[in-house]
Parts: structure tokens; C-alpha cells; sequence
């Protein structure tokens, strides 16, 4: 089992991005308005207004996450937890992509991923080829997919959170023939 991330974990995180906010604010001190330099009371609630509605913006997101079933609470070890569920997985990787141009090989050659995934394992072999689709892959057979893009990396994480690695055969071929 993957170690999970606890709440407060993610809220020293938090507070240590806050905090370093803070730094870069007395080192490289945003432009004041007149009346900021008039009234140096208004600068500093209106800072203290900003990290509120921050922190409140970063509880709605936890909460958002939770609710869409992206993310898990936990007892683990008198701790809560916070989980990355399947579902969330998939978001991320989706999300990964879509930042990432994908772009085609440098050498030319085309990923080849064959695949064996018992019936037991029907939803890992249901998610296996929706994410391949959504990586660009093309599907030659049932369990033969081929890929022209640079997305080797993406595959192999994949596969290994997963946990399907032992199903499975990557290759990298030279040319493909597409009817």
C-alpha cells in the first residue's frame, strides 16, 4: 500500500508556500497604491484578507476532491490519511497530459503494448485501454496497441500504479503498418 498523505501534511504545505509568499513579499514588496502608502494599516489588512480567502479556496479544493471521488480520508495508524483513489489516478494523469504537449517520437519508432489481462481483472483492463486511447494509442487488435508518441513514461507509470505490470509487454518497433 502506497503511504498516504494526511490532512495536516497537506496544511503545513500549505502554510510553507504561505509562508514563503511572505518572504518574497518583505524582499520584493508588491507596488502600493497611494492610499496604501498613506494608510499602511489598509496594505496589511488587505494582505490578511487575501490569505484568508486563500485558505479558504484550499479547503473548498480539498472538499471539491473529496466529493468527486478523487481523493480518500483514511484511519491508518491512529492518523487520518488522505488516499488517491482510481478515479483520481486517472485525473491526474489526464491532467499531466494535457500540460505536456504530446509530440511524436525523436527516433521515429512506435511504442508496441500487448497486453493479458484476465477477466478477473476486468476494470484494470477497461481502464488500461480507455487511458491508452486517451495517450494516442491505436488499437491493432483487442490486446495490440501502438503509439506514435512520446509517451513511453506516462504508459509505464501507468501500468505500475496499477498494478498490472506483470500482464503486460512494451516494445519499441521501428515502423507500423495501419489498414
Amino acid at each position: 500500500m502506497k503511504i498516504p498523505i494526511t490532512d495536516q501534511f497537506l496544511w503545513d504545505l500549505y502554510n510553507l508556500i504561505e509562508g514563503t509568499d511572505d518572504v518574497l513579499d518583505t524582499l520584493l514588496p508588491p507596488p502600493r497604491t497611494m492610499k496604501e502608502a498613506i494608510y499602511p494599516d489598509i496594505r496589511k489588512l488587505r494582505i490578511k484578507y487575501e490569505k484568508k480567502k486563500a485558505r479558504e479556496s484550499f479547503s473548498k479544493f480539498i472538499y471539491y476532491l473529496k466529493k468527486q471521488g478523487y481523493i480518500k480520508i483514511k484511519d491508518l495508524e491512529n492518523k487520518q490519511g488522505v488516499l488517491l483513489t482510481k478515479k483520481g489516478m486517472k485525473k491526474v494523469l489526464k491532467t499531466k497530459i494535457k500540460m505536456k504537449k504530446v509530440k511524436k517520437r525523436k527516433d521515429g519508432k512506435w511504442i508496441m503494448l500487448i497486453f493479458d489481462i484476465p477477466e478477473k481483472e476486468r476494470k484494470s483492463r477497461s481502464l488500461l485501454r480507455e487511458t491508452l486511447n486517451f495517450l494516442g494509442y491505436k488499437m491493432l487488435q483487442r490486446s495490440v496497441w501502438v503509439c506514435p508518441y512520446d509517451v513511453l513514461g506516462e504508459t509505464e507509470d501507468f501500468i505500475q500504479r496499477n498494478s498490472i505490470d506483470s500482464y503486460i509487454k512494451l516494445f519499441l518497433i521501428k515502423e507500423v503498418e495501419i489498414n
